[in-house]
């Protein structure tokens, strides 16, 4: 069963190359249905990733559940996601984009399916686990994807543009289940988003390739005359790397990978604590209703649009100088969480401002940390380095769902919600001011020539 799984998705063959007129008349055309597909198939996967957190307070009140409950729910996918965003990212590696993404959309759909069908806390943790660890399946066959059709010196345009994806997907995630939810019940807010992944899947299937050359084309390093030192003298190397090579040779001792990655971990919980947290914050400390709650995702995701396409631009032009470029966006999201956190009731709009800051500046930071370990990798084992430090990052995510659900919980036993809400948010400032720290030591690295 196993063998024919792997040769199921195992990577598209190379086919015979295409005459000279006809690759310079597809290969735009591919790589602009490259960037599509994976833009418009991993927004999928956040509309059956972020809807839970909007929910959160009516699925409370529905099954009796608490603070830390929920808690322990974003837990479990958090570390699932992490661990199989790292396994997913070997496999994918080795694997067809076109069959593996889609196949982890549809079993997402699927496990969304059965969540809204259920009303059992340790089922819902069961099932939340399994749909993070297959949401493993979508970032790894993207940046697969990206570094076979786009060279290293377009890299942090292109992936920035790509990686705004997941803004679209989870910004109308949070607003979408909210509607949804509102007119149905919290039940819909896993059912519609789960139809239409399901959709996607078959979208993902039709649409998506694999390298060029399983089209008939050549390289990306050879269509754009875009070679590192190191290819100009030993040639491409289009070799598909084994487990061992992938994680020994690229990733395990790789110094900066590790850095990145522990960078990376407390990044996350910067990024995730407004995501997972923020709608039920709004709505016991600032008074924002059901509507509310989901608008904060939105403008969390919609904020960081412009920006990652911006500052992954701007890395390029520096000479991809990511850390350098992600030190300066965390000094905003520092103040941003100052003012939420010291900001009264009663003056909603400017905490939504303050949020649109945080997702305008946080999203670079995730994005150009990513692409300054896929600078020091070979594009053969993007997914394995991706997915090491999307690892860490979901263990952030991870510590801050079941850290603040149980700070919620037993601060404010102690003193008042408000103040335990506080100590959250002075947790979250500490962790951000940490990430700085981190990312100053990475100043000056740029991409191996």
């Amino acid at each position: 069963m196993i063998k024919r799984i792997r040769k199921y998705l195992a990577p598209a063959p190379h086919i015979e190359r295409l005459p000279e007129d006809e690759v310079n008349r597809q290969y735009p055309i591919y790589r602009r249905r490259i960037l599509e597909s994976t833009f418009l198939g991993y927004a999928g996967f956040y509309l059956v990733r972020n809807n839970l957190s909007v929910v959160s307070k009516e699925i409370e009140g529905a099954l009796g559940y608490d603070h830390s409950s929920i808690g322990s729910i974003l837990a479990a996918t958090a570390i699932s996601y992490g661990v199989g965003k790292f396994i997913m990212g070997s496999i994918s590696d080795r694997s067809d984009p076109r069959k593996f993404m889609a196949l982890g959309l549809l079993l997402t759909a699927i496990c969304n399916f059965a969540f809204g069908g259920i009303g059992n806390l340790h089922m819902h943790m069961a099932l939340w686990s399994l749909n993070g660890f297959v949401q493993g399946m979508g970032w790894p066959p993207c940046g697969r994807s990206m570094g076979h059709w786009y060279s290293v010196r377009e890299r942090g345009v292109f992936f920035s543009i790509w990686n705004t994806s997941h803004n679209l997907g989870g910004g109308i995630a949070g607003f979408f289940a909210a509607y949804v939810a509102g007119l149905y019940g919290w039940q819909a807010a896993f059912y519609f988003p789960g139809a239409v992944a399901a959709l996607g899947s078959i979208y993902l299937f039709i649409r998506l390739r694999d390298t060029p050359q399983s089209v008939g084309l050549p390289p990306i390093e050879e269509y754009k005359n875009d070679y590192t030192d190191e290819e100009l003298k030993h040639g491409v190397n289009e070799k598909e790397l084994g487990t061992k090579e992938l994680l020994f040779d690229y990733v395990l001792t790789n110094k900066y990978v590790w850095l990145l990655a522990i960078a990376n971990f407390f990044a996350y919980i910067v990024r995730y604590s407004m995501l997972d947290w923020g709608p039920m914050y709004l709505r016991e400390v600032k008074d924002a209703t059901l509507a509310g709650g989901g608008l904060a995702i939105l403008v969390i995701e919609f904020g960081g649009i412009p920006s990652t396409i911006f500052f992954g631009w701007v890395s390029d032009k520096y000479g991809g100088r990511r850390g350098m470029i992600s030190v300066l966006c965390m000094i905003p999201i520092v103040l941003a969480f100052a003012a939420i956190a010291l900001t009264p009731p009663g003056y909603l709009w400017f905490d939504m401002c303050m949020l649109a800051v945080i997702g305008c500046f946080i999203y670079p930071v995730i994005n150009l940390i990513t692409i300054a370990a896929l600078d020091l990798t070979s594009k053969k084992a993007i997914g394995t380095a991706a997915g090491f430090i999307g690892m860490f990052g979901y263990i952030g995510r991870t510590v801050q769902a079941k850290g603040f659900g149980w700070m919620v919980d037993h601060f404010s036993k102690i003193y008042s919600l408000h103040t335990a809400w506080l100590i959250v948010m002075y947790t979250i400032l500490a962790c951000a001011l940490i990430t700085i720290v981190m990312l100053a030591t990475m100043w000056r690295l740029k991409p191996k020539a």
